[in-house]
């Protein structure tokens, strides 16, 4: 078998030949007539009426030689069948093609469509083109790319030799297609808020931090969907707004986490929890349901069924039913003790931390669909506190297979808690906390202007990936890679 560079050397000759020959091996303008979808779609009529059309595409087969060769073309809408003839095309051509053209290349065939005796629709070729000379092979079919580090570093050759992976993006686009038609749907405008903040909010997170060289200043990636500005924009008097795009968090990866994601977020004025979380369970099932055809899937290693009563399940006594400790009324110590006793790797040791790790705990054990509620103040410091317990939120949380897949609740719009929030915040970013919430002074001073009650609702790739049960990298096209010098 010959190495790569051996393979790359012989292309180039034939480049080289094509240079010689006067035709140039990567020309900007094609003659193709029809996609091949379309090719194959209207072969009946095509076939009937003699048409001549071109057609083109990256090679993906070249079977036969001499004076008969069959070629397979690609062009992302579908797969057509080439067949040169040494009798129809002549001679020079069919042999300069045989001299100079490689499985791999981008070509165009110009020829009249008919039907081989096996039923294979063909396009039987007159002239043909060059239209970009490959100078690397593909992978072989039957293995392609199998080192996972390989495959998302050459994903364009992972989606090219593996259908079902473009299938996967494509069911992708379609899951956020349906998002944003739903809410649209429902009165929602959709809007683009800043990437680059000067203070992150709207979650807990590290975030990644640049500098603004016009500015003089420091700034910082987007931890959320534009929480803090889409609120504003309730202000200025929209009622529904959302969007969709890329939050960036300089945390760990997992196969549930990654640096950069899509997202979505809306606001609905006038609407509380308990009317977003019905609003937003009709709105994932029909998201899905549009998306996969089934409310029914298996991952994780479970079952899950979003057709079923979606159960409300309290976080407080959650907690205490699975690891017998109330969280409200426990001391760092004991929540430490605790975690020892799990066997819970945690950060932090103020009792924000502490209360999350002990819930991410019991959360592997909720298979779902379950609405998570009365999330504590504590762990939600932009949630409307519930006004018969102030240490609990309006907040709603979507738990399937052992994680959280949404995050929804009663906006606090009282400029008074909202600033009290961020100064416990700011507390436990000088006790060296970096993923506490950075406040927002101007935030404030929209608040005291007046924000109408209102719910906020997200969901995130993560969602998508859980039904199609793959880890989160998996269903990026272009994930973060380590440079081939660093590792």
């Amino acid at each position: 078998m010959s190495s790569i560079d051996e393979i790359r050397e012989a292309r180039i000759k034939k480049l080289n030949l094509l240079k010689d020959k006067g035709v140039n091996p990567y020309p900007a303008e094609s003659k193709r007539e029809i996609p091949l979808k379309e090719a194959v779609d209207n072969f009946d009529t095509l076939e009937k009426n003699k048409d001549t059309k071109w057609i083109a595409g990256r090679i993906m087969s070249i079977r036969g030689q001499g004076a008969i060769v069959f070629i397979t073309l690609n062009d992302g809408t579908g797969t057509f069948q080439g067949l040169l003839k040494k009798d129809i095309l002549g001679a020079d051509k069919l042999d300069f093609f045989s001299e100079v053209v490689d499985i791999g290349d981008f070509v165009e065939i110009q020829g009249t469509f008919f039907n081989t005796n096996r039923g294979e629709k063909t396009l039987e070729t007159k002239d043909w083109r060059m239209l970009s000379k490959s100078l690397r092979p593909l992978p072989e079919k039957w293995h392609g790319l199998v080192d996972i580090e390989e495959r998302f570093r050459k994903r364009y050759l992972d989606i090219l030799m593996n259908p079902e992976i473009k299938e996967l993006f494509e069911k992708k686009s379609k899951f956020w297609d349906a998002t944003r038609n739903f809410l649209k749907k429902e009165n929602f405008l959709e809007v683009e808020t800043p990437t680059i903040e000067v203070t992150t909010g709207g979650a807990e997170a590290r975030p990644f931090k640049t500098y603004h060289n016009d500015f003089d200043i420091d700034v910082f990636m987007r931890i959320s969907v534009g929480e803090l500005w889409q609120k504003r924009l309730l202000a200025a008097g929209l009622p529904r707004v959302f969007e969709i795009g890329r939050v960036y968090r300089n945390e760990g990866s997992s196969p549930e986490h990654t640096q950069e994601f899509t997202g979505m977020e809306f606001y609905a004025g006038y609407m509380d929890y308990k009317e977003g979380t019905e609003f937003t369970e009709k709105m994932i099932k029909e998201v899905v349901m549009e998306t996969f055809g089934t409310l029914q899937f298996e991952t994780h290693g479970h079952k899950v069924d979003l057709s079923l009563k979606w159960e409300r399940i309290p976080y407080v006594d959650t907690i205490k039913k699975l690891i017998n400790i109330d969280v409200l009324s426990a001391t760092e110590k004991e929540m430490i003790k605790k975690l020892e006793e799990l066997g819970v790797k945690y950060e932090g040791t103020n009792k924000e931390r502490l209360t999350d790790s002990l819930w991410k705990y019991c959360r592997k054990q909720i298979v779902g669909p379950a609405w998570l509620v009365d999330v504590p103040k504590l762990v939600s410091p932009l949630s409307k506190a519930k006004p018969e317990n102030p240490l609990l939120t309006e907040r709603v949380q979507l738990i399937l297979a052992g994680a959280e897949m949404t995050n929804g609740f009663s906006e606090l719009n009282d400029p008074i808690d909202q600033n009290e929030r961020f100064e416990i915040q700011r507390k436990l970013i000088e006790g060296g906390d970096e993923e506490a919430m950075m406040p927002d002074d101007e935030f404030v001073e929209m608040l005291e202007h007046g924000m109408p009650p209102a719910f906020g609702f997200a969901y995130g790739e993560r969602l998508f990936a859980f039904l199609v049960d793959k880890p989160l990298r998996e269903i990026q096209m272009f994930p973060l890679m380590r440079p081939k010098n660093k590792e």
